[in-house]
């Protein structure tokens, strides 16, 4: 059953980003111009990098260590929160990797 909420999860995520891209790669090729295909990839490619990057909230973990530290709280733990089921690196390889695959096949 987890198994199913997490696949669930991935392709919402992957739907949402999909939407949001072609609406930002849209403005672009109506500002700048150009081939909306290639726009497209390239923005696909740039969102896919950035889940893989910041798709489970490592940056904020990390910024936060210092003051975890300095009122003795323990370092926060790798678990999926607020009814998440995926983990970062679920993340990265269900929503990101795929994306960045669907860019670099428009690309080329």
């Amino acid at each position: 059953m987890t198994v199913v909420r997490g696949l669930r999860e991935a392709l919402l995520l992957f739907l949402i980003a999909a939407v949001l891209i072609v609406a930002a790669a849209a403005v672009w090729v109506a500002i700048d111009g150009g081939d909306f295909t290639g726009r497209l990839g390239i923005a696909l490619m740039v969102v896919g990098a950035l889940f893989g990057v910041t798709g489970d909230l490592t940056l904020s973990r990390i910024g936060m260590l210092g003051p975890r530290a300095t009122f003795g709280l323990a370092p926060e733990r790798e678990e999926a929160g607020g009814g998440r089921v995926l983990t970062g690196v679920g993340i990265f390889l269900f929503v990101g990797l795929p994306l960045i695959l669907v860019g670099v096949l428009l690309v080329t």
